[in-house]
């Protein structure tokens, strides 16, 4: 396992970093404990998660049950100091009109739900989901810093920004002598190069960390949809796995297939190549891996150190 320092911090995590929103969800307690024993053994030492994660993501009102932080809570007795636990606030943890958000009300009630199921007395990186345009970023940054200085919190990040928006929040930091973000969250993969455009610039020049989630693509870079029509039984697309969709367009399905081919080359599996991909790019500090399977911890664990040739990368850079 390789670890990177997050940002300009002087904290080391995995370059593999356990998530858990299946936690609770789509795999017991049972299931999830076995993916956070095997992920300590494979030296992953970064699990990220939210107060959000849990059944309460499939109701017709998606709003957080807390399930997956009540379970990590529970498992990371005697390891605790072992870990980084990053977890987020701001999505919908009810139905009130201040059950979510990023103003201090909101998140003062919420940082102590999440301490007291994860059971611990601090939270190592604490991130905002997603940027709140009702609350002013001043009010925010502010919250986090006294979360910071009441010692609840290490660290904080955000996740799902722009760069505008991340932009605008050193500069808020800077001029108020607030805490900065030290990381930022996003959708990166094979398949979603959003980020090359402006995130990942903004990262690399303000030295952020950079964790990324869905290296799989929400399980179209692990080869096992041929179609929009065949779906797997099992699969997160056959239970209803809404943010699969977008995916599902001729033009990836075609990527995917010369995808497998490099990766058949490499004698490795599809997912491995995809993975090793994003470990490869210099900006990217972690990955987020969303394990359902200790299978899957290991996998991921057999590549984490693969640093590839100039060839490779080129090979990879051709598929349009």
């Amino acid at each position: 396992m390789k670890y990177r320092n997050l940002g300009k911090t002087g904290l080391r995590v995995s370059n593999i970093c356990l998530g858990t929103m299946a936690f609770g969800r789509w795999i017991d307690e049972q299931a999830s404990a076995e993916i956070l024993a095997q992920s300590f053994d494979a030296g992953i030492n970064l699990i990220d998660t939210a107060n959000f994660y849990g059944k309460g993501q499939d109701e017709s009102f998606k709003y957080g049950t807390g399930e997956a932080e009540e379970i990590i809570g529970k498992h990371l007795k005697g390891k605790r100091d072992k870990v980084v636990l990053a977890t987020k606030v701001g999505l919908p943890m009810g139905q009130y009109v201040n059950d979510a958000g990023l103003s201090k009300f909101h998140m003062m009630r919420e940082v102590e739900n999440s301490l007291k199921r994860l059971q611990t007395d601090y939270i190592d990186l604490y991130q905002v989901h997603r940027f709140d345009k009702r609350t002013p970023l001043e009010e925010t940054l502010s919250a986090l810093t006294d979360l910071v200085r009441q010692g609840k919190v290490r660290y904080i990040g955000c996740s799902n920004f722009a760069a505008w928006q991340m932009a605008k929040a050193e500069g808020i930091s800077a001029l108020n002598h607030l805490e900065r973000f030290v990381s930022s969250q996003s959708q990166y993969n094979l398949l979603s190069r959003e980020l090359e455009n402006e995130i990942i610039p903004f990262c690399e020049s303000e030295k952020m960390g950079l964790l990324v989630y869905s290296p799989m693509a929400r399980g179209m870079l692990s080869g096992k949809y041929k179609s929009k029509d065949d779906l797997p039984e099992g699969s997160r697309a056959a239970k209803g796995e809404e943010l699969i969709q977008p995916y599902f367009t001729e033009e990836n399905f075609n990527r995917v297939e010369r995808f497998k081919e490099i990766a058949k080359e490499q004698d490795v599996s599809l997912s491995q190549l995809s993975l090793a991909w994003l470990l490869n790019q210099p900006a990217v500090t972690s990955a987020i891996l969303g394990a359902s399977k200790t299978e899957h911890v290991l996998e991921a664990a057999r590549i984490s150190d693969w640093k590839w040739a100039e060839e490779l990368k080129e090979q990879m850079s051709l598929v349009p």
